[in-house]
């Protein structure tokens, strides 16, 4: 009879599972991991299973600021515009916005003549400028007849959807 009581009162050593388990704790630290999960057999037959993860604290990712950032080298040229004339270039009514996120030619290839220059007259469909999406060379219309008035983009500046590109009125 003492020995069952000494079998109840034994607890189980569990020291080497809790430096088990601060050892993960340490590689998910210095990996910079969010997760880590492992399994691992024991003497006894018994299985330890550990789920390691900690919570994200800076949510934003690093993505969108890139998309964001290409904007911004044909950005300069719109506020100029806008503090000149009190107007948001993609609001008049003859904005070209680009249709896509690509890169901005104004010619059809390099050294040549630019399609279009500010005081030219346009027709409705007349090519303006190219947009490259993906080896894609696409070229953007006027959508009515006018006079070029702005042109917002450098050649060979990355572009975003929604971005406006020139002004025809």
């Amino acid at each position: 009879m003492t020995s069952d009581k000494r079998k109840v009162a034994e607890k189980p050593d569990n020291s080497t599972d809790i430096a088990f388990v601060q050892a993960l704790a340490e590689v998910l630290k210095d990996n910079d991991l969010g997760a880590l999960e492992v399994e691992r057999g024991s003497k006894q037959g018994s299985k330890l299973s550990v789920r390691l993860s900690r919570a994200a604290l800076d949510v934003p990712a690093a993505p969108p600021q890139p998309a964001v950032a290409p904007q911004a080298a044909p950005a300069p040229a719109a506020p100029k515009a806008e503090t000149a004339s009190g107007d948001d270039p993609a609001q008049l009514p003859g904005a070209i916005i680009s249709p896509m996120v690509g890169t901005a030619y104004l010619s059809p290839e390099p050294g040549a003549e630019p399609f279009v220059k500010i005081g030219d007259h346009v027709s409705e469909n007349q090519t303006l400028m190219i947009v490259e999406a993906m080896k894609t060379m696409n070229h953007i219309h006027a959508m009515r007849a006018g006079t070029v008035k702005r042109i917002l983009v450098e050649d060979g500046a990355p572009v975003e959807y929604g971005a406006p590109l020139m002004v025809v009125e």
